[in-house]
């Protein structure tokens, strides 16, 4: 895995071993980037479910100003300390430790551009997550948030439970980008 463009475009990232993370590929990473690549620039970005810390440091290597990069995982926070060094980033992410409920009430004061989230494939922790952000209020007015899980179907019919536009959907694989406003 690498970063894919930017200021740090090329650098190898390192990732976490096991099966409690998974990594976003590279193409799937491009693709989205592609499409969200207007919104990046002089952002801030969230990134609730880190593992490498791959998605926040490639939007501060496009031009985003600020990420919040929150995992559970100390294996995760040493990965993403490790990878934060090595792209130079660390004035520019605010890394913390805590469970995704912990992490949005420690910053449901804050307004994100940008959102991803990207838990396990097998959890709920998307839509949990979710109704929290919405409910906190932490999407700027022209923000976006985008969910990338294998169960595209089960999840489309979860938000439309909830009241937030689904604006575009992209199928890689077995992977789903969703992407909301």
């Amino acid at each position: 895995m690498r970063i894919i463009g930017g200021k740090a475009r090329g650098t190898k990232l390192d990732t976490l071993d096991g099966e409690h993370t998974r990594p976003t590929l590279d193409r799937v990473k491009e693709a989205l980037f592609n499409i969200i690549q207007n919104n990046v620039y002089d952002s801030v970005v969230l990134d609730l479910f880190s593992g490498s810390g791959a998605l926040g440091l490639e939007a501060i290597s496009r031009g985003a100003k600020e990420a919040y990069l929150c995992d559970n995982s100390r294996d995760a926070i040493r990965i993403i300390e490790k990878n934060m060094k090595k792209v130079h980033f660390e004035n520019n992410i605010n890394l913390m430790q805590l469970n995704y409920t912990e992490c949005i009430e420690k910053i449901k004061h804050k307004e994100f551009d940008i959102i991803f989230l990207d838990p396990p494939y097998k959890s709920e922790y998307d839509i949990i997550a979710l109704k929290k952000i919405i409910e906190n209020d932490m999407l700027s007015e022209n923000g976006i948030i985008v969910i990338e899980t294998d169960r595209e179907k089960e999840k489309l019919e979860e938000l439309k439970k909830i009241n937030i536009n689904i604006y575009d959907l992209r199928k890689y694989g077995r992977v789903s980008l969703i992407f909301l406003n």
